[in-house]
């Protein structure tokens, strides 16, 4: 990850759920492999694979979302950027980062909301499991919420580095170029290499 005041902070903690979230697929996996050998050998269902895998995806990937934006691995149209001045890059990796955050507490409100009415309702899920909605919910609108603690820190310190003019804006925020992407993927053969 670039080095940065938000990434220094914020960034061992991303990365310790994202390795989570990367176990919890590895869990998720087994039990449909499970489910679908259990139902091919002896016609038998574990009953909830199907619940917990859609409640794990949706986990996963609220708790993936500040790790990739701390480590700048999003998915970005970099065909014009390049081509642009320094100027108007500054200007859109501000706002790519105001955009960001304001998605970012959109979707922890409307998760916060979401959760809070399915405790208020007591909504169940349609499964034989009958799970209280809030419980899943929950874990989810804790990955919300941190990545929206991550982008509006990633925001603050943005808006600093632009109102200041530091071209760190750019190191911090921007697309990786492709020199940054081939001197990431050496380093990591290399810490391989060194591992064997």
């Amino acid at each position: 990850m670039p080095t940065n005041p938000v990434s220094a902070a914020l960034g061992p903690l991303a990365r310790l759920f994202a390795l989570v979230a990367g176990y919890a697929v590895l869990g998720l996996a087994l039990l449909i492999t499970a489910e679908v050998l259990l139902r091919k050998l002896f016609n038998v269902s574990l009953q909830g694979s199907a619940e917990f895998g859609g409640y794990t995806l949706a986990t996963l990937a609220a708790f993936g979302f500040a790790y990739t934006w701390l480590d700048r691995s999003h998915t970005r149209v970099e065909i014009l950027l390049e081509r642009l001045p320094r100027s108007v890059r500054r200007v859109l990796d501000l706002i790519s980062v105001l955009s960001v955050t304001g998605m970012a507490v959109f979707m922890a409100w409307r998760g916060w909301s979401a959760m809070s009415e399915s405790a208020a309702y007591g909504s169940l899920s349609g499964t034989p499991l009958m799970t209280p909605l809030w419980q899943p919910q929950a874990v989810w609108v804790l990955g919300l919420v941190f990545f929206a603690l991550v982008a509006a820190a990633t925001a603050v310190h943005a808006l600093v580095l632009f109102v200041t003019g530091s071209p760190g804006l750019a190191q911090a925020y921007g697309a990786k170029s492709l020199g940054e992407e081939l001197k990431e993927h050496t380093a990591q053969l290399g810490e391989r290499g060194a591992g064997q």
